[in-house]
């Protein structure tokens, strides 16, 4: 078409369009208002008509450019009823890029004036760049009020209402409705006059708050910042512009400016700013003086505010200098900072909104920050009633809300709540009810929904969809928000346009450049459409696909200021793989259903992949999103199940859709859960989530944020969890009106069994009413009140419910703790259906009428007044256990009243008065108050410590009954009540400094005692002259056993006992620290302790003269400087004449280098010597056998005596007139090299039957091989351990003789090549050596060649393991050359290339059939590579019978040659490969290899990583090994096709004796089809299936199977999903196991009616019982103790992480043969711990007891130290996490003290303070305070 054609057609086309528009004016002005948001609608065209009015907004689209005026062109064919033959040409000619021609006449203005913001037309002015103008102060209030007047204009045409055209799913009026907000963090955010108007004057963390209130301050000076924080889609933009609306219609009258920026604008400003260029040339130019108006704003800085939108979308950095300068030039962000900081327009306001995370530095730690929460209930109602504007739709979606909880939980988010109305809006018509929200079940669906209602007669607009959804794609990834018209296509631009799914705003890019910008409504709906773009489009595979399936942490990290823009992306792309969305992606993507199938299990995989995973709370949240808009039940289930015991929520906020969707997926799950939200922004409403909940245990709340809206939402949803046990609200701002809601919903929650509020600022009305629901909650344990205000009298308020309440047990209160405990009533057996002793209930109901009551009220500021109505409260009260008053101000009367009433009070264990007050004078009226109580077993008193402590004991028939019940292992035979020794009081009065003035008082005070045995008046002040009279005191205080005063030089000649000791010799005076420890009864142990003396023959003679004459047991200890060899000799002739002595100690005494062969010569010369320790020649101590005990070995101990080659012969002389020396320890001398090898000759001659010690005796490799050399002389020697590294230990162990089979085990030699024929010459010499291992030993590749080949002997078997670093990157390839060159048949090899180690077994003398090995060799390609290396390795073993490996890489290569070797052998019996990793190629190798070895019967393929189609490969192998005995496939995935190939095989391998399937994500299906197959393994001894999806379902098809394995002796269905329907049926069919030994059911939600069926049924032979993490209650671990105590075989026991309380087990008859116990957090505190430590007594075998994580004091610490001594094989107690404090550590240290043979006894994070903790270890090596173990790990059983 020639030019003037061209020109002729633009004009008459121009004149169409004209008559097109003129029709629809108000279309038009949408249009111009969309792609001119700037322009003023009204003021310039109000006079033209309408034709003129169109030709305007024409010229000022097209003045726009080429894009925009495309992009309109596609809106009015698109939108508007445009005839065929307009649409052509208008398309044609201005529709697409290729030309522009203009369609105006030639002379007419075209150009575009300058657009500023809000479409004010004036020349643009440059602010900061030129020098400020003076004005006069007339003059700048006129200009500046001009600026005002002008600001607000434009806000008013900005915000004045937008017109949207009909049908467009976004395009409907904006109904706002403010969302939840929540102070978080607030400096005084109301005046005192405002806040009377604005609401409540208090505003704390918690508390509601309304949008206008966000504005009110106290403050009159410094930065007011405000800072909104919400998620995506709560409204934060909505929030902003909607305040700049209000302030233009005059209701932020108080602010004379208001600024709105949005940092995705600010985000396209490149260069530096002032802020008058901020504030003028980016929002809004005055029309003339800028300098006098900022100045103006300047002065009236606390009227301006300035709104910052989407912090968290900031991109500048932001400088860490302050500004003061205005002129000075800056990002930005660096503006927004000083602003925040009060440097830049000081006093101004400072509002910003950001998604919650890390806040950028330059927000000060002063800004009130705000929660926006979206909306609640009634929100949503409001929402949708101003959304429908008819009354009968308005209606019909409040019906359809208020049915579906789902959607509801939706309309929380008001983005989607407005998506949701929009949806309903094009449902609600001709649905049914129900139908509408049953289409609109997740999210996505819900977006799903909105973009089906696009569709113009049911045709998906799928090109325009895929256009903007890459769009949105490449918007994420690019970081990018905003898009200009040259990033959009136009006809996509029109699309988005013409739907609403596109806004357009006018952006400044630069000071004085602005253009449009086109964004998505919400960020939500960008992410939406990307995640269309990844499912829909045929460019991104499924691998990219999967990619972008992660979860993002909302934790607030310091390293990640910016949040990314993807939060929905995950939660979409899930949504969209549901299989309700296939039809609409397959008509989007224009591709079949199966294609699209195949990218939406990529999607389900990679989520089932981050469901195997270990995830911290806040990727546990958003994986609990994306599943459950999945809707895949399977996939929940799974999820579900993999979600720990304990979900731990901290730090990150929460709203009602998160907690909604963790309850989703819980909803899958059979076990229980425990739900901890610490520290968590909480929205008001979240808890309503959690309505009908029923796996929820355990549900804990700690956060200041959380109010009486979050109390009374709690309340609706508390009493529909009827699981819950466990309930805490701490930390909150809860009020009363808040606890009433909360106590009324506890009322209906009877199953309660423990509840805290704590540190809720409770006032004593709130305590007082909660405590009142006691009654209602009859299983109720615990009611925690901690850190509240309580006043005295509400305290006495509640010492008479305690003493009331029959549940009650124990009221402890102090400064911050309120503790209930409580005991429900038991129920009685006859309820139980089957339970054992039925006879019991009786003494069941007596055991709750007669209770005892432990009271604490430390530090309360009780005084006389109230302890004497405390006294009337507990007189009718009953039996008190405890009564604890210390801290208070009872003084000497109050402490007099306590100690009369004791025996009134039946108090059984201790009255704690200490701290109180108590004088002199009070002393003694206590003394004579408590001396007369018949119970009152020991009375400490310590005035300078302030301790005043009565210990009672139970009444004498009362213990005689204890008695008969415990049976000791020192006292098989009980006792009868008048053989029980009579008990005596023991009175401690030491540090009270009492003088001898005061003796005569005291004495009286004591004569009321009829019973006082023991008296310690030690550290006090009575001197010489109370010495002498405490003697003549002493005959009036009774039968006394002990008088003890170490720091008094007490002379015991004037009376009684006394008398008789010191007139048999001439020890005339005992000198300080002498005590003498006397009994008048039979079999009590005596001690006699002398120190700081001068020990010489003589007096050492007069001394045993007269320690003959005393009774024994008897224990002596002797400290002094030195003692001669003369001395020692004459003390050690006269021994054997003291046959009463146990123990002899030398404390403190330096010996001569001779002594350790004079004390060798004990051993003939006194029989009766049982063990010698002598250390460094300072410490010595002998003990002694009594006449009863049995002949038993001996052992000496002499370290650190300085022994060389000298002393050696001598000292094995003596040593070898020993009959029986069991042990000697010779460590930490100087032997060396020369001294060993003595020591070594002479050794035969030295009978020692047990073990050597010879470490850090300065040895060398020359030791080492001396004993190699050694061992065929020394037949005795067993096992021999060297160690030349930092640790140099070098230990012996002999045995009899006939014993065949020696183990060496040589650590750190570090030897030479020349050594290694000297090394192999030993070993060739030494045949009865089975079992050799080298650690780290320099022995590398050629040296251990050379080994293995010179090693020769004529018979037998030798095991090899070396250990060296190189073998861990040498490879499968390198370490069987090894093997190739040994001079004997191997017969097991063993590699592990994580641990360093090679493992050969050789079989002598070396046996080949010559024809044999090229049979074989011909069935293996050898090819030419290595094949030299494969003969040689074949040749050696040929009589391989056992090959594993560990931890490797099978290459391609390696896997050949495993190929090869597995072709070649013909007796492997034994093939494992654990832990490894195999190649594609390898696997068909390794197939082929095992499928040639049909005598194979133990086969192990455990944690190698195979996918599943691999593992299907695999399990061909199976095919044939009928001989196969045990098997263990462990964390394979075995699938429904390879579990199908595994149970075929199964069938027919009747021989199988073990398999172990675990974690193999076996699921009910599965389970059902291994049992089937597990029918025909009659032989099978032990099931492994634990860590698996095995629920009720699947343990009942178990359970069927089970009766038909005869054989079954360990069964392991841990970590499942069965219940207590499945746990029942599986206990019914073992007890008809009879063989069964080891039974593990642990993690799983078995509960007490699975404990009570397997009480009744424990399989007789029971050797290991596993029940951790099973819900079990008091009730069913005391059922379980009983029936355990009629299984004497029982080694292990674990009941670890159980509620059991109360029922902790206590045994009557004793396991004799129990070596572990695991009680590990079972809420066992010191009331329960005496059973439970009487009942270790009985178990003389046990070597473990774990009793962390438990609310063990003091008192069980105590019981523990008691029968320590006891228990001769125990070796490692941990008490982790316990509530033991320093004196209970002491306690413990004192009973290891004893001679207990414990190893380690764990303590860490107990109540004890570091240096404490210091010195008690120092003292007491074996108390380990550390978070780590230091102590060598204690044997554990299986």
């Amino acid at each position: 078409m020639d030019p003037d054609s061209l020109q002729l057609g633009t004009k008459s086309l121009w004149s169409w369009l004209v008559r097109l528009l003129s029709q629809d004016p108000e279309w038009m002005n949408a249009k111009v208002k969309f792609f001119l948001p700037n322009m003023d609608l009204g003021s310039r065209s109000e006079a033209l008509d309408p034709s003129q009015r169109i030709i305007q907004q024409l010229r000022e689209l097209y003045a726009q450019g080429p894009a925009s005026w495309q992009t309109f062109i596609h809106c009015v064919c698109m939108e508007l009823e445009v005839p065929l033959e307009l649409e052509v040409p208008l398309l044609s000619t201005w529709g697409h890029g290729d030309g522009f021609p203009s369609p105006l006449e030639a002379g007419e203005d075209c150009g575009p004036e300058s657009q500023l913001q809000h479409g004010i037309k004036r020349p643009h002015q440059s602010c900061g760049s030129s020098p400020r103008p003076k004005q006069s102060r007339k003059q700048q209030l006129e200009l500046a009020k001009r600026y005002l007047k002008l600001l607000r204009s434009s806000a008013q045409q900005r915000y004045g209402g937008r017109i949207l055209g009909p049908g467009q799913p976004l395009a409907f009026p904006q109904a706002y409705v403010p969302p939840v907000l929540q102070w978080s963090r607030a400096t005084a955010p109301f005046s005192t006059q405002e806040g009377a108007l604005m609401g409540d004057p208090k505003a704390e963390d918690g508390t509601d708050v309304s949008i206008l209130d966000l504005l009110n301050t106290r403050a009159d000076k410094g930065p007011r910042v405000r800072v909104l924080l919400g998620k995506a889609g709560m409204g934060k933009t909505t929030l902003a512009h909607w305040l700049c609306q209000k302030w233009a219609d005059g209701q932020l009258d108080r602010f004379q400016a208001l600024f709105l920026f949005e940092f995705r604008q600010l985000n396209l400003i490149t260069s530096v700013l002032t802020l008058p260029q901020l504030l003028f040339d980016l929002y809004l130019s005055p029309e003339e003086g800028p300098d006098a108006v900022f100045e103006y704003l300047e002065d009236n800085a606390n009227g301006v505010l300035l709104i910052f939108d989407g912090l968290d979308e900031a991109l500048q950095p932001c400088s860490s200098g302050e500004t003061v300068d205005p002129e000075a030039l800056g990002p930005a962000l660096t503006l927004f900072s000083d602003l925040c900081r009060g440097t830049l327009l000081p006093g101004c306001w400072v509002m910003a909104t950001s998604r919650p995370g890390k806040l950028p530095a330059c927000v000060p730690t002063e800004a009130a920050t705000v929660h926006m929460w979206g909306f609640d209930r009634p929100r949503v109602e409001e929402f949708v009633g101003r959304f429908f504007s008819d009354l009968p739709s308005q209606e019909a979606a409040l019906a359809e809300l208020r049915a579906n909880r789902r959607l509801r939980s939706l309309c929380a988010v008001p983005a989607l709540c407005r998506v949701t109305c929009v949806c309903l809006h094009h449902l609600l018509p001709g649905s049914s009810p129900g139908q509408s929200a049953a289409l609109l079940p997740t999210m996505t669906q819900t977006y799903v929904q909105m973009m089906l209602a696009l569709r113009p007669r049911g045709y998906l607009p799928a090109n325009s969809l895929m256009g903007l959804c890459e769009v949105a794609l490449s918007g994420l990834e690019t970081g990018k928000v905003i898009f200009s018209a040259r990033d959009i296509p136009p006809a996509t631009l029109a699309f988005g346009a013409a739907h609403g799914l596109l806004i357009s705003f006018c952006i400044c890019i630069s000071p004085g450049r602005q253009e449009t910008g086109y964004a998505f409504p919400y960020l939500s709906l960008q992410e939406f459409f990307a995640a269309l773009h990844l499912m829909a489009s045929p460019e991104v595979d499924q691998d990219a696909l999967a990619r972008h399936v992660t979860l993002n942490s909302r934790w607030v990290l310091r390293t990640k200021a910016r949040l990314g823009l993807s939060d929905h992306l995950p939660a979409f792309l899930s949504g969209l793989a549901s299989c309700a969305c296939r039809h609409f992606l397959s008509q989007l993507a224009q591709r079949d259903e199966v294609w699209v199938s195949a990218k939406q299990a990529a999607v389900a995989q990679a989520l089932r992949k981050l469901a195997t995973r270990r995830l911290t709370g806040p990727k546990v949240v958003e994986l609990c999103h994306c599943v459950s808009e999945t809707q895949e039940s399977e996939l929940a289930g799974l999820v579900a199940q993999s979600l720990p015991y304990q979900l731990q929520f901290h730090n990150f906020p929460l709203t009602h859709a998160d907690l909604a969707a963790v309850t989703n997926i819980l909803g899958h799950r059979d076990a229980p859960v425990h739900l901890n939200f610490e520290g968590c922004p909480l929205e008001p409403s979240c808890p309503e989530a959690l309505a009908s909940c029923g796996q929820v245990e355990s549900l804990s709340f700690k956060s200041r944020k959380c109010g009486d809206a979050f109390a009374e939402a709690l309340s609706r949803s508390l009493p529909t969890m009827g699981s819950l046990k466990k309930l805490g609200l701490a930390g909150s701002k809860i009020t009363a009106r808040g606890i009433s809601h909360v106590v009324q919903a506890l009322s209906l929650c009877p199953q309660l069994e423990e509840v805290s509020f704590q540190d809720n600022q409770l006032k004593d009305q709130e305590v007082l009413s909660i405590v009142k629901i006691l009654p209602h909650l009859p299983h109720l344990r615990k009611l925690d009140l901690s850190r509240n205000h309580v006043s005295d009298w509400t305290l006495l308020r509640l010492t008479e419910v305690a003493v009331t309440c029959p549940t009650v047990r124990m009221l402890q209160v102090t400064k911050a703790d309120l503790i209930f405990l409580l005991s429900p009533p038991a129920e009685t057996a006859a309820e139980l259906p089957g339970a054992p002793d039925l006879q019991e209930s009786a003494s069941s109901r007596k055991e709750a009428q007669s209770r005892s009551l432990t009271l604490r009220l430390q530090e309360c500021q009780l005084g006389v007044h109230e302890v004497e109505m405390l006294l009337a409260q507990l007189r009718k009260g009953p039996h008190l256990d405890e009564v604890d008053l210390s801290g208070n101000q009872l003084e000497d009367e109050g402490c007099r009243l306590m100690a009369e009433a004791a025996p009134q009070l039946h108090i059984t264990r201790k009255l704690d008065l200490s701290d109180n007050g108590l004088s002199v004078a009070g002393l003694y009226r206590v003394l004579g108050a408590a001396s007369t109580c018949r119970t009152l077993a020991e009375l400490h008193i310590s005035l300078l410590h302030k301790t005043v402590v009565l210990t009672f004991a139970p009444e004498p028939e009362e213990q005689a009954g204890m008695q008969r019940r415990a049976v000791f292992p020192d006292s098989h035979v009980p006792q009868t009540p008048s053989e029980l020794p009579l008990r005596s009081q023991r009175i401690r009065l030491a540090h009270c400094g009492l003088q001898a003035k005061h003796l005569e008082l005291l004495c009286k005070a004591l004569e009321g005692s009829h019973h006082l045995g023991h008296l310690d008046l030690s550290s006090n002040a009575l001197g010489d002259e109370g010495a002498a009279q405490l003697a003549q005191l002493l005959p009036g205080l009774g039968p006394l056993q002990s008088l003890k005063g170490e720091s008094q030089r007490i002379v015991l000649g004037g009376a009684g006992r006394g008398r008789d000791l010191s007139a048999a010799g001439s020890v005339p005076e005992l000198p300080a620290g002498a005590e003498f420890l006397g009994s008048g009864q039979r079999c009590v142990p005596r001690s006699f302790c002398l120190s700081e003396c001068q020990l010489e023959p003589l007096s050492l003679t007069c001394l045993c003269d007269t320690l003959e004459k005393c009774p024994g047991p008897l224990e002596v200890t002797l400290s002094c400087k030195g003692l001669s060899d003369q001395s020692l000799e004459t003390l050690l002739h006269r021994l054997p004449q003291l046959p009463q002595l146990s123990r002899l100690r030398l404390s403190q005494t330096a010996l001569s280098p001779r002594s350790p062969l004079m004390l060798a010569d004990i051993f003939s010369l006194c029989p009766r010597v049982q063990k010698v320790d002598l250390q460094s020649l300072c410490h010595t101590t002998l003990h002694f056998r009594s006449s009863e005990e049995q002949e038993g070995g001996c052992c000496g101990r002499f370290t650190g005596c300085g022994l060389c080659r000298q002393h050696v012969e001598p000292l094995c002389w003596s040593l070898s007139r020993c009959e029986d020396l069991s042990q000697l320890d010779l460590s930490a001398n100087q032997l060396g090299d020369a001294g060993l090898q003595c020591l070594l000759e002479h050794l035969p001659r030295v009978p020692i039957s047990g073990s050597l010690d010879l470490s850090h005796n300065r040895l060398s490799q020359e030791s080492a091989l001396c004993l190699v050399e050694m061992l065929p002389s020394c037949p005795r020697i067993r096992e021999a351990s060297v160690n030349l590294g930092s640790e140099q230990s070098f230990w012996i162990h002999f045995s009899p003789p006939e014993e065949a089979g020696k183990t060496l085990r040589l650590t750190e030699c570090r030897f030479r090549p020349e050594h290694v024929p000297r090394l192999a010459s030993g070993l060739s010499q030494a045949p009865q050596l089975a079992e050799l291992t080298l650690t780290q030993c320099c022995l590398g590749l050629e040296q251990l060649t050379v080994l293995l080949s010179l090693v020769r002997w004529p018979r037998g078997l030798l095991s090899l393991r070396v250990e060296e670093p190189w073998m861990g990157r040498a490879g499968v390839l390198t370490l069987p050359e090894v093997c190739a060159q040994a001079s004997g048949n191997v017969t097991k090899i063993s590699i592990s290339e994580t641990q360093q180690q090679l493992c050969v077994q050789l079989e002598f003398p070396r046996q080949e059939n010559p024809g044999a090995v090229p049979l074989r060799l011909a069935h293996c390609d050898l090819g030419t590579h290595r094949s030299l290396l494969v003969r040689q390795l074949m040749e050696t073993c040929a009589r391989l019978r056992q090959l594993s490996l560990s931890q490797v890489n099978l290459c391609d290569a390696s896997s050949l040659l495993l190929e090869n070797l597995l072709l070649s052998v013909s007796e492997l019996k034994t093939f494992r490969l654990i832990s490894s990793r195999v190649s594609s190629e390898g696997l068909a190798h390794l197939t082929s290899g095992l499928s040639h070895c049909p005598h194979l019967e133990e086969l192990e393929l455990s944690n190698t990583q195979f996918g599943e189609e691999d593992t299907k490969v695999l399990m061909g192998a199976l095919e044939g090994k009928r001989r196969l005995k045990r098997l263990n496939l462990s964390h394979l995935p075995l699938g429904g096709s390879s579990l199908a190939v595994l149970t075929q095989g199964l069938s027919r391998m009747i021989l199988l004796q073990s398999l172990r399937l675990s974690s193999n994500g076996i699921s009910d299906i599965g389970c059902c089809h291994l049992s089937k197959a597990l029918r025909a393994v009659t032989s099978l001894e032990e099931l492994g299936l634990s860590h698996n999806q095995i629920g009720d379902t699947g343990a009942q098809q178990l359970a069927a199977v089970l009766p038909g394995l005869p054989e079954l002796r360990k069964i392991d269905l841990s970590a499942n999903g069965i219940g207590p329907a499945g746990g029942m049926r599986l206990v019914e069919s073992l007890a008809l196991c009879t063989h069964l030994e080891e039974l593990m059911l642990g993690c799983n939600a078995l509960g007490d009616p699975t404990a009570l069926r397997l009480a009744q049924a424990l399989p007789p032979h029971l050797r290991v019982l596993r029940l951790p993490s099973s819900r079990l209650g008091p009730e069913g671990a005391l059922s379980l103790a009983r029936a355990l105590d009629r299984c004497p075989q029982v080694e292990v026991i674990s009941l670890a992480e159980n509620s059991l309380a109360g029922g902790v087990p206590h045994f009557c008859q004793g396991l004799p043969l129990l070596r572990q116990i695991d009680l590990v957090s079972c809420e066992i505190d010191d009331q329960t711990a005496k059973p439970l430590a009487a009942g270790f007594m009985l178990c003389p075998a046990l070597e473990e007891i774990l009793l962390s994580w438990n609310l063990l004091g003091d008192e069980a610490a105590a019981e523990l130290a008691r029968v320590l001594p006891r228990m001769g094989r125990l070796k490692r107690v941990d008490l982790e996490k316990n509530r033991i404090t320093a004196c209970g550590a002491w306690l413990l240290a004192e009973g290891l003290a004893q001679g207990s043979g414990i190893q380690v006894i764990r303590l860490w994070n107990n109540l004890i303070p570091t240096d404490m903790a210091q010195r008690l270890q120092s003292q007491e090596p074996r108390l380990d305070f550390a978070f780590f173990h230091n102590q060598p790990p204690a044997p554990r059983g299986t």
